[in-house]
Parts: structure tokens; C-alpha cells; sequence
């Protein structure tokens, strides 16, 4: 039986500042066709991101405010460079993986969905941005809001939902849940439940990639919630003494449970709390400044070991579904941050004012998709139970086994 500790999150409104920038991430891009200057907010933010796209389709765009801040290390440049189709992938994978959770909430609602079930709706530029930076061959873990890491991963809709309503066609087969997503094939490790548990595996992971000489990096991820459990500071103190490449992310989306940082936490800057475990924070309501940010700390990792990255994010829904997430904020809150700072629509914003798509073709993108996530939805209502053999299946025993029913005298002992 698992047992569940939940730690509270935090909130944080530091004001960001200019640091010393890497020089290596600030080369021009040559043969510049056009240069725009786009508001850094799609509510009209008055210090601009400047986009400047070259001939041959690159872009660089030099961010308006500064998106990044740092502990015992440099900081990234505040430039990041991408081009029309990655912007175009990112607005249809952080679309996709929003229906999805949307779906997922609906599910849940109909009592199809049994369980813990928590959503990421808000969040979603943390795992398109690192995906951008790393290779399958990298490795991530993460706690239990991880829908959008499992595809992020290659993972699919129908794999999603089939998980989350028990279903032969889930990623774990039915029997995992909602909290407990993997994909081995892409170095995907879950889906955790116990809070903090994940951290020093993610660690471990990394000495495995280290002895074995690979040139790659694990993500180890937890919330804010999770920032003051005892075994991250093992995981860090044993990750800075071997030099591991792990890149530890604190997903600061505000609030643990109904906590806030104030009440919880001595020290709220979660990026600095790694002792001799450098850190950097990233504006992760924006896919470019994570992207740029996690390419920045892959390659410190490889070369220096690890760091702490402080993903100050927004999570929309409340931590789970028996959260309403109203009780310790405002409609208003919620509406502001929705309204200025969404992911999606910052994608959005870039790739209409850029003229580098229309509404119509969006609008096309988004049918799209909701077709693909009711078709999925439909085939994994279809789709078969688990087989009772199923229950025997990674259990790791040559006894026996003893599968206790609620009723006495109906359980079994299975040779």
C-alpha cells in the first residue's frame, strides 16, 4: 500500500534582474531578412521580445525582460533561437496535451477515471521547452502530475486515457493510474506518487549514465510542494560530490496543495537551495525561455555536474480533482495569469504577429486535434480490461500467490 505525503508548495514573486550572460548563446544570426518587436506578454506587455528571422529561417529572439536568474553560476543569455515549425510543434503538442487533461477532467467527472487524478493545464511549456533541449537519450523522471511528460516522450492519447480509465491499452497496462505513467523505451521513469521518492532515483539514473560513460543527462523533477523533503538534500549532496549530470527541476507552479511559500518555506528561491548545487530560474510560462534555458543547463551538467532549475510556472486547475483551487486564491488570479501569461497563447501571439501563421490555419490545428483526442477517448472506452493474469504479472515471487477478495471464502491462492 502506498503512502502519501504531501508537502506544501510555494509562491513566489520575485522581481527578475540582469545577470552576466554566456557569450556562446548570443551569436548573431546572419542574413536577416526582417526584425519585429513583440510584446513579451500577449496582454500587451510594454517591454517587447525582439524576433529576428533570417533568410533561411532561423529566428532569434532576444527577450524584452529578462527570463532567467542565477545561484553560484552564470547565467543563460536572454536569447533563445527557434524557427516557424519548432513554434508551430510547440502550439500543437502543449494544445494536444491540454485536451488531453481536459478530456482526463471530463473522465473524471463521469466517474470513468478512479483514483488520484492531477492535471497540468498551465504547465505545459515546462516539457515542450526541455524536450526541445534533450535527445530520447536523455532520461526524466518526475512526481505525479505527468501526462504531459509521458508525451512529451512519444507517449499517445490513447495510451494516456486508456492508463487513466484502466484499460489493457495504458501505458502501465491498466494498472498503474494516473500517477504512475512510464515509457522505458524513451528513458521515462515514471510517474511517482510518493512525494520526493523520485529525486534520488533521478540521481541514481545519473550515475548510471555516468559510469557507463554516456554523454546524456537525467531531469529529475518535483514541486514545489516537494522542496523541503530530506532526501533531496542527499540526492544533492551525493549528485555535487561525484559530479553527476543531473539537472534537478523544481516545478513551481505557486501553490502546494492550498499552501503558499510564506507559510511553508524559510527560504522560497528554490533555485539557491542546493548549497554547493549551483541554480538558475527560468520564466516557464514561456516555451523559449525553458528551451533555452534547459539547453544552457544540459550542457552544464555534462561538463560541470549538476544544478538546480526553478521552473516558475502556473498550474490552472487545483492540485487535484478533490481541490476545487479557489479556497486559498481568487477567480481573478486564476483569470490574470490565464489572461497575460498563458503558454499556448504566447506561442500564439508569436506566430500571428510574426506572420508566421493565421488564425485559420491555428483554428485548423485545434480541430485537428480535438478530433484525435475524442477519437483516442472512444477507442480506449472500447478497449479491453486488463486479462486476470495481468494481476500475477510483476509480482516478483516463485510462491504462490494469495489474492485476498473482499469476501472470505471466495479468495484463491494461484499456482
Amino acid at each position: 500500500m502506498l503512502a502519501f505525503r504531501f508537502a506544501p508548495r510555494g509562491i513566489s514573486h520575485t522581481p527578475i534582474t540582469r545577470r552576466s550572460f554566456a557569450t556562446s548563446a548570443t551569436k548573431e544570426v546572419k542574413d536577416v531578412k526582417e526584425v519585429k518587436e513583440v510584446p513579451t506578454a500577449a496582454a500587451g506587455n510594454k517591454k517587447k521580445d525582439k524576433f529576428t528571422i533570417g533568410k533561411d529561417g532561423k529566428i532569434k529572439v532576444e527577450f524584452g525582460v529578462n527570463p532567467y536568474k542565477s545561484y553560484k553560476m552564470d547565467a543563460p543569455a536572454p536569447v533563445a533561437t527557434t524557427s516557424k515549425e519548432e513554434l508551430l510543434k510547440f502550439f500543437r503538442d502543449m494544445t494536444l496535451w491540454r485536451r488531453v487533461e481536459i478530456a482526463a477532467d471530463n473522465l473524471y467527472k463521469a466517474k470513468h477515471v478512479r483514483g488520484f487524478l492531477h492535471l497540468y493545464n498551465g504547465q505545459e511549456a515546462i516539457v515542450a521547452g526541455y524536450e526541445a533541449a534533450l535527445t530520447k537519450d536523455d532520461h526524466v523522471i518526475t512526481a505525479y502530475r505527468d501526462h504531459a511528460n509521458f508525451m512529451g516522450r512519444g507517449g499517445s492519447p490513447f495510451e494516456v486515457i486508456s492508463e487513466l480509465i484502466g484499460k489493457a491499452g495504458g501505458c502501465s497496462a491498466g494498472k498503474g493510474g494516473s500517477m504512475h505513467f512510464y515509457k522505458r523505451d524513451a528513458n521515462f521513469h515514471g510517474g511517482n506518487g510518493i512525494v520526493g521518492a523520485q529525486v534520488p532515483i533521478g540521481a541514481g539514473v545519473a550515475f548510471a549514465l555516468k559510469y557507463q560513460q554516456k554523454p546524456n543527462v537525467c531531469i529529475a523533477m518535483y514541486g514545489d510542494g516537494a522542496a523541503n523533503q530530506g532526501q533531496n538534500y542527499e540526492a544533492f549532496n551525493m549528485a555535487a560530490l561525484w559530479k553527476l549530470p543531473v539537472i534537478f527541476v523544481c516545478e513551481n507552479n505557486k501553490y502546494g496543495m492550498g499552501t503558499s511559500a510564506e507559510r511553508s518555506s524559510a527560504n522560497t528561491e528554490y533555485y539557491t537551495r542546493g548549497d554547493a548545487v549551483p541554480g538558475i530560474k527560468i520564466d516557464a510560462m514561456n516555451v523559449l525561455s525553458v528551451k533555452a534555458g534547459f539547453e544552457y543547463a544540459k550542457q552544464h551538467a555534462l561538463t560541470k555536474g549538476p544544478l538546480i532549475v526553478e521552473a516558475e510556472t502556473y498550474r490552472y486547475m487545483g492540485h487535484s480533482m478533490s481541490d476545487p483551487g479557489l479556497a486559498y486564491r481568487t477567480r481573478d488570479e486564476v483569470a490574470a495569469i490565464k489572461a497575460d501569461r498563458d503558454p499556448i497563447d504566447k506561442v500564439k501571439f508569436y506566430l500571428l504577429e510574426n506572420k508566421l501563421s493565421t488564425e485559420e490555419e491555428l483554428k485548423e490545428i485545434e480541430k485537428e486535434i480535438k478530433k484525435e483526442v475524442d477519437e483516442a477517448q472512444k477507442k480506449a472506452m472500447e478497449g479491453d480490461w486488463p486479462e486476470i493474469k495481468e494481476l500475477y504479472n510483476n509480482v516478483y515471487t516463485e510462491k504462490g500467490y494469495y489474492v485476498r477478495h473482499t469476501n472470505l471464502e471466495d479468495s484463491v491462492v494461484v499456482e
